[in-house]
């Protein structure tokens, strides 16, 4: 049986019910909130492996729910599912600004929900090589699951941490847009590339000392991107 802990964030009863019940019924430990407060208070009270949050909450929406848990240091590594029933494209590329790190749109299946919950819970499981590899003032722990920048650790959310990680494993080599999302996220992930361009630039912004001319994460025009280790 799994042992994660997921806090369901959602204004509506029904709806949180229905999620807790089937989260449960596949082994997830569950802790629910109806508001964006009490939302904060239970991810800091009681450190879930994973957040599923509703968008249209009363008060604080999800988006500010998502601002403040990237901004505290204590949570900002859990990641982040949101839910709602908006689709359009200015959405969902907001949710991702904002350091999401998928989303789901209402209505929805709850064998999608289920699947991708276990998608991004199995990630954070993967296995890390032993060593820590250096490239010039960055230090990158992968069993630790830390990068270390002039000495102080830098706070990445997960799929931050697994993009850096395949461009890393693959350095020197040119991954096109396609590749990265397929590799980051997994499984047949309906969205776009736009999607890695907004986590780069949130990465570029954490890890370089000039993102505007980066040194590690390279842009190769019309193609991709190339981590450079340097020499």
């Amino acid at each position: 049986m799994a042992e994660e802990k997921i806090l369901v964030v959602d204004d509506e009863e029904h709806i949180q019910e229905l999620i807790k019940f089937n989260l449960n019924k596949n082994g997830y430990k569950t802790v629910c909130a109806g508001d964006g407060l009490e939302a904060l208070n239970l991810a800091r009270k009681e450190m879930p492996q994973l957040i599923l949050l509703d968008v249209m909450l009363p008060g604080m929406d999800g988006y500010d729910v998502c601002k403040e848990v990237r901004r505290d240091s204590s949570i900002s590594n859990i990641p982040i599912i949101m839910i709602t029933a908006k689709g359009e494209e200015l959405d969902k590329i907001l949710g991702l600004e904002l350091g999401a790190d998928d989303y789901i749109t209402k209505p929805f299946s709850i064998r999608e929900l289920i699947a991708r919950v276990k998608a991004i819970l199995r990630r954070t499981k993967t296995e890390y090589m032993d060593n820590v590899l250096k490239f010039g003032n960055l230090s990158i722990d992968f069993q630790k699951h830390e990068v270390i920048k002039s000495g102080y650790k830098i706070d990445l959310t997960l799929k931050e941490f697994e993009l850096i990680e395949v461009l890393i494993k693959n350095k020197g080599r040119v991954m096109t847009r396609d590749f990265l999302l397929d590799k980051v996220w997994g499984y047949e992930y309906i969205g776009e590339t736009r999607t890695v361009d907004v986590h780069i630039r949130h990465l570029r912004k954490k890890v370089e000392d000039d993102d505007k001319n980066p040194r590690f994460i390279q842009t190769i025009r019309g193609i991709g991107y190339r981590f450079n280790p340097g020499e």
